[in-house]
């Protein structure tokens, strides 16, 4: 199959031999795709180099045979987003987290299109850990992995006063006050404010988050994201500027 002028985003790439690069793409019409990019390493081809880093807008001309496609052509689409610091690590956290959970030539195009816009948010967002949350959300709901956000498990209202213990199977299991599973339940209010689009208050970002995080982990399954713990690291160096809306590991990442 031969495939001309796809929109894309580079996820990943790494030298493969002497000149080539092999590369994870997010393709708006055929998803994730793995390919090679021969001879781009030569002084003649640093723009094509620099249009295939991670988090790059491209449009590709790729064919498919096999596993791996071969690369024929990129070329930059627009101005990649100006990101620095924290929405950078934010950006890269975004590329791994699709890398790990979008199956290979499995088209997802409602969540490329989601995924760009929140590479463009990155930079000019006043709370960088909901935009993640949002995110999160969204891939999940999007992979048919969704945490039901209205009702818990047994079928009743979220209360927003009640707790809930996160069962990635079965959904929110409500827990009695020091009952089991009480100390790292997860407030109602949270997950009711999870399912709109105003950002919440940083306590309901954190449970949100530990939520969110057990879900993923779950389905990334024992190995976690390299990036959960870049994060917490750059925090851990950082800690007089480390906040609620920071890509801190803590309260966003």
């Amino acid at each position: 199959m031969r495939v001309l002028g796809q929109p894309a985003i580079v996820l990943h790439a790494t030298r493969w031999r002497e000149s080539s690069l092999l590369l994870e793409v997010f393709t708006h019409e055929h998803g994730r795709i793995g390919a090679v990019a021969r001879g781009v390493m030569g002084a003649k081809k640093q723009p094509l180099r620099a249009a295939l880093q991670p988090l790059q807008r491209v449009r590709v001309d790729y064919a498919q045979r096999g596993e791996l496609a071969q690369l024929h052509h990129a070329e930059a689409s627009g101005h990649a987003p100006a990101l620095a610091g924290d929405a950078l690590l934010a950006g890269f956290y975004l590329a791994e987290l699709a890398l790990r959970l979008l199956p290979r030539n499995d088209a997802h195009p409602q969540l490329f299109l989601r995924f760009a816009s929140t590479l463009d948010e990155l930079s000019g967002t006043s709370s960088l850990a909901w935009t993640l949350r949002r995110f999160e959300r969204d891939l999940l709901d999007e992979l048919g992995y969704a945490l039901d956000l209205s009702h818990d498990a047994d079928a009743a209202p979220l209360d927003a006063d009640a707790r809930y213990r996160i069962d990635p199977e079965h959904g929110a299991l409500r827990v009695r006050e020091n009952g089991a599973g009480y100390a790292s339940s997860i407030g109602g209010a949270a997950l009711l404010a999870l399912a709109g689009e105003s950002t919440p208050a940083g306590a309901l970002l954190r449970e949100q988050r530990i939520a969110l995080r057990m879900l993923i982990s779950h389905h990334l399954g024992a190995r976690g994201l390299r990036s959960w713990g870049l994060l917490a690291e750059f925090a851990r160096l950082r800690p007089e500027v480390a906040t609620n809306d920071s890509a801190d590991g803590q309260d966003s990442g």
